[in-house]
């Protein structure tokens, strides 16, 4: 994890957030809440506490299955797994965890694969309440893109072939239950990382030089396409000025001297000194110090924000939400880091590149299972044919960014590793 990338490519710098130490943010920040509601909702309530490791635990597994390149390496292998039952990250932590992971298996032979080509690996052998904790989406992925809802796209879910640990998870930790499952580990690990990735990676936007303080203020042609975003994720009319008052809220200290009525368009735009104003903004861009007070701010914020509906008779499906004004600052936040880092020209070109590296390494591997290394040919040899393709898939998607560009020069570069080094 600490070689894929989070918002920035991880061959770009050492010093910007990898998978690794946003999952271990994540896992932070979710303790933080899961202490919080103990102390105040679910004081006195000794047998319904929340175990706080079960949620740190949550957030540092979420992204487990993340492939290289962050959701443009997903969407990639997607592509190559669409009619072969899809690829997906939370799809693939619960994977990881629950089967493909070396640790435990049943089968007599060493591969977990027994000789009928039946499935027998246990992964981490952990607990239903562990797996249901990282259990994001209850829904299984189609076979076939046909069947999608939307076929042009990444379904959200978990794989056919865990259908019955899935079913396993729901009787262990709801039995009887017939909605939607998604335990109030889950819940707190979800908003977790909606909170990390809304305030860290606005960090890691300043701190690179994409966009300062005062560039997110005058980015008003952003407003709308975030606003649309923001509207549908909190069921309510959110405009475009709507983002702008949250975003001068966020930054008041910087605006002080801004009149309150302030247009956006700069058409009325009175500041009280612009140059006061102007190097506030630059010194939290380049002030370590700054940043991390300011994303500390951020982070007490939406923790403050968390409310908790307890259901006595089913406590693990409690309902866990973020209230009004903390959700919608922090919707604003990651769509706007999304609209203004993510969709920029300069990481869309690294993305190209990586979509076209993992096309180029699975294709390879298809037509040649040679490649592979010894213990993903072993699988790939006893696994049905139905099943040889996801062998694939696993190994690619374990992958960190360098070592997939790594494998793809030694079978695409005219000037290779040498042959001397283990794949």
């Amino acid at each position: 994890m600490q070689g894929k990338t989070q918002l920035f490519p991880g061959v770009e710098s050492d010093y910007f957030r990898n998978r690794l130490t946003h999952s271990l943010e994540v896992g932070q920040i979710a303790k933080s809440i899961a202490i919080r509601l103990n102390d105040e909702t679910l004081k006195g309530k000794t047998a319904d506490r929340l175990d706080a490791d079960l949620v740190e635990f949550a957030g540092w597994c979420h992204d487990l299955g993340h492939p290289p390149f962050g959701h443009q390496g997903e969407e990639a292998l997607d592509i190559r797994m669409r009619d072969l039952g899809g690829f997906e990250g939370n799809a693939q932590t619960l994977r990881i965890i629950s089967r493909i992971e070396k640790r435990q298996h049943l089968a007599a032979h060493g591969s977990g694969i027994d000789d009928g080509g039946i499935d027998r690996r246990l992964g981490l052998n952990l607990s239903a309440r562990s797996l249901a904790a990282i259990l994001k989406y209850d829904a299984a992925i189609p076979l076939k893109s046909t069947d999608r809802r939307d076929p042009k796209h990444v379904a959200k879910g978990y794989y056919h072939t865990d259908n019955e640990t899935v079913r396993w998870i729901k009787r262990q930790v709801a039995p009887g239950y017939r909605g939607t499952l998604k335990t109030i580990e889950c819940q707190i690990m979800d908003l977790a990382d909606d909170i990390a990735y809304s305030t860290y990676d606005m960090e890691d936007t300043f701190k690179a030089g994409f966009m300062g303080p005062l560039d997110l203020l005058a980015a008003n042609d952003l407003y709308g396409s975030v606003a649309a975003k923001v509207s549908r994720a909190t069921d309510a009319d959110v405009s475009a000025e709507d983002v702008a008052q949250v975003l001068l809220e966020l930054f008041a200290e910087l605006a002080d001297g801004v009149e309150s009525g302030f247009d956006f368009t700069r058409k009325n735009a009175q500041l009280a000194s612009a140059t006061t104003v102007y190097q506030a903004a630059a010194r939290l861009a380049r002030d370590g110090y700054l940043r991390s007070l300011f994303s500390s701010r951020l982070i007490r914020l939406a923790i403050e924000g968390i409310e908790l509906e307890f259901d006595p008779e089913r406590p693990a499906l409690s309902k866990v939400r973020i209230s009004g004004q903390a959700k919608r600052r922090v919707e604003v936040l990651k769509h706007f880091t999304y609209e203004a880092t993510i969709q920029s020209n300069r990481v869309t070109v690294s993305q190209f590149r990586a979509k076209e590296i993992l096309h180029a390494i699975f294709d390879a591997l298809r037509e040649d299972q040679r490649l592979l290394p010894d213990d993903a040919r072993h699988l790939y040899v006893r696994v049905g044919d139905d099943e040889k393709a996801r062998v694939i898939c696993d190994f690619i998607a374990g992958m960190t960014d360098r070592y997939a560009v790594e494998f793809y020069g030694r079978i695409r570069s005219e000037n290779p590793q040498t042959i001397f080094k283990p794949l």
